[in-house]
């Protein structure tokens, strides 16, 4: 294995588990809201804590990121991340598992943003959307083995079960970041001995101030806003509505994980061979037909759910990877590690913002396909919310520049 490729399947295996950390919250809806007696609203804030709190901290990370080490950096929040997970494992109560769901997310956020700078200052832009799109392959990883086998486990055992893999999966992975992964200094400009007062003054100046990165920094929100909104209820709504059992949960994972395993590098290929913007374009505009088909879905059979929720995730993976490499271009290296923190608290404030927004919309009734289960109303309305958001992050990608020797 070389070694690039080696730091690749380092940085995947560190995105996995905090992929499946946040993810698994979703299916595991049900089962939380049954056991814990809570609303949409409260499973909302429970999903969205974890987003605000990596909001936060990624904001205020984004002034000291990129004045050390990038190896020092990652080891220092993967082990947080690690720690905070364990805690989520032993939480007792509702109000618990909210609070320590903010101490993972604290450092979760920044990860998510150090693993793409990282990417981003070892591959060169006409490799580098391949790069991104093996890496993020773990997100179909965490859906197709990670979140289906944390589910499993949630069932045999109870929910803490798959934060105490996710913890144990942290322990190796922090050994293999202590061995493998390189020191990287080159980023760290010469005149980094000045002040952080000073050093704040000047991100704030070069990221808020020039319209290419403050435009990718509104692009992300908006493509979040149309995204996530309806990421948390499906699961949900499968449930209550469509009439899966929570056990064949899984199944949408595996199935769409599956697919997103063999597309994901795929569409990163396609968007260095065809153009980012034009990739994007394609997937962004086919995405809308699943969301209008899921967020209207009524009793089906489980296989045609499945080819519904596949096509999604096919279609919203498709336009994850190449907005990704786009919004990577539009900074110089030196404060690429600042921006892409920044950037990680504006699409974790965004997708806290819209599970927030998603919760407010949907309401509750008994189900009449699901014994012991709750149909939501509205959902259709959220969907329409995405399509909204949609269109407009299309149309403000195709206002980013890419910046020289990005």
């Amino acid at each position: 294995m070389t070694k690039e490729r080696l730091l690749l399947f380092i940085l995947a295996a560190a995105l996995f588990t905090h992929i499946m950390d946040f993810m698994i919250m979703m299916p595991l809806g049900p089962q939380l809201m049954r056991l814990f007696d809570i609303s949409p609203q409260q499973f909302s804030l429970l999903v969205s804590s974890y987003s605000f709190s990596a909001g936060a901290s990624g904001f205020f990370a984004a002034f000291l990121i990129d004045r050390f080490d990038r190896k020092t950096c990652l080891t220092f929040i993967y082990i947080g991340f690690t720690l905070g997970t364990l805690a989520c494992a032993f939480a007792p109560s509702y109000e618990v598992l909210l609070l320590t769901r903010c101490i993972a997310g604290a450092f979760g956020g920044i990860l998510g943003a150090l693993i793409l700078s990282i990417v981003s200052d070892a591959i060169p832009l006409e490799r580098r959307a391949a790069g991104i799109g093996f890496v993020m392959a773990a997100f179909s990883v965490a859906s197709v083995l990670g979140v289906p086998f944390g589910l499993y486990l949630a069932t045999i055992f109870s929910w803490h079960a798959p934060f105490l893999l996710l913890a144990l999966l942290g322990v190796i992975i922090n050994i293999l970041i202590l061995n493998y992964i390189p020191s990287m200094r080159q980023h760290i400009a010469t005149e980094s001995n000045v002040s952080i007062w000073q050093s704040v003054v000047s991100i704030i100046k070069v990221i808020f101030g020039r319209r290419n990165p403050l435009m990718g920094l509104i692009f992300t929100s908006m493509l979040m806003l149309g995204h996530f909104t309806i990421i948390p209820f499906i699961a949900p709504y499968m449930v209550g509505n469509v009439g899966f059992s929570e056990q064949q949960l899984t199944y949408i994972y595996l199935v769409g994980g599956g697919l997103t395993i063999f597309t994901s590098p795929m569409v990163g290929r396609l968007a260095d061979k065809y153009g980012r913007l034009n990739v994007f374009t394609i997937f962004g505009i086919l995405v809308m037909l699943p969301i209008l088909i899921i967020t209207h879905l009524q009793p089906v059979p489980l296989w045609e759910a499945l080819v519904f929720t596949g096509v999604f995730f096919i279609l919203a993976n498709g336009r994850i990877v190449p907005s990704t490499t786009m919004v990577t271009s539009v900074i110089k290296p030196e404060n690429r590690g600042s921006f892409m923190s920044i950037r990680s608290s504006v699409q974790q404030v965004s997708s806290g913002l819209a599970a927030l927004i998603g919760g407010f919309i949907v309401t509750e009734t008994p189900s009449t396909v699901t014994p012991d289960a709750k149909a939501l109303l509205n959902y259709e309305y959220v969907g329409y919310f995405a399509l909204v958001f949609s269109v407009v992050a299309i149309l403000i990608a195709r206002t980013l520049r890419v910046e020289k020797g990005a």
